[in-house]
């Protein structure tokens, strides 16, 4: 994707799995969210190839994108209309949508459901955000950002919602986002997106594996603290162990976090 002359993606190479949730995690201004756009088929790209439920999505009709849900970073719709009502009129245009009352009791609304939009909290909003995504019976659910701004319990609450949707449902979700915990809970799958490219993808387990930083290794010696920067610390602490004939003074191994060694890839992609 190029904006003028400069590349937004280059090269993004990525393939999701039927029924998997899958997390595209990056910092600000990644690409993240026109990766979700040209996929979407809101946005056309500028070369390349892509398939979304076999279809090109800059050739999408309707019919392909009613098997899609879609839950935006924001919304722009009327903050006046009642919950219920809302609802209802999005279902009108589905062939066979979830009922409304049902769905609304299913993601803990139905005492919203006279409510104006406006006057939902923002842990509530997201909800209907869900509601509105799903309610057509999408193959394929985006999730654009979709706790950004949110307070911790508003968090954890869309998190297990997302996780039922998954389990219960069996829908694809493609998920953005820029932190990494929400990444873990929630994915099967984490791909990292760092100034237009794909840097890793994997599962949490193999992306801490893949991408870990250094672990630091100190010890106590000529009264002063050293510390040695390595992939391999028990390595170092072997050497020094056999440099001291025995017990090393001082002697911890301090190793990276996933987020450490996530902020750390980071950075070295943005600064290359």
């Amino acid at each position: 994707m190029r904006y003028g002359d400069a590349d937004v993606l280059r090269g993004v190479d990525l393939e999701i799995r039927r029924g998997e949730v899958f997390a595209l995690l990056g910092p600000n201004g990644a690409g993240k969210t026109t990766t979700i756009e040209i996929l979407e088929g809101f946005r056309r790209r500028s070369g390349g190839e892509v398939s979304v439920l076999g279809t090109d999505p800059g050739d999408g009709d309707e019919r392909w994108r009613a098997r899609l849900g879609m839950v935006l970073q924001s919304w722009r719709d009327h903050p006046k209309w009642r919950v219920g009502e809302l609802l209802e009129h999005v279902a009108g245009h589905y062939d066979q949508p979830r009922e409304p009352g049902e769905l609304l009791d299913a993601l803990g609304l139905a005492e919203h459901a006279g409510k104006q939009v406006r006057m939902l909290s923002g842990g509530q909003r997201r909800r209907l955000d869900v509601a509105l995504g799903i309610v057509g019976r999408p193959e394929l659910l985006f999730l654009d950002e979709p706790t950004a701004g949110f307070d911790p319990q508003a968090r954890r609450e869309f998190h297990r919602l997302v996780e039922g949707l998954a389990a219960d449902e069996g829908m694809t979700v493609l998920l953005t986002t820029h932190d990494l915990a929400e990444a873990e809970r929630l994915a099967d799958r984490i791909a990292i997106l760092v100034g237009g490219r794909i840097a890793v993808c994997g599962t949490a387990a193999e992306l801490a594996e893949a991408v870990q930083a250094e672990s630091e290794v100190w010890w106590i010696e000529d009264g002063a603290e050293r510390v040695s920067r390595s992939h391999d610390p028990s390595r170092v602490a072997w050497e020094l162990h056999r440099r001291y004939g025995g017990p090393v003074p001082g002697l911890r191994i301090t190793r990276p976090t996933l987020e450490e060694s996530y902020l750390n890839l980071v950075n070295e992609k943005e600064a290359a």
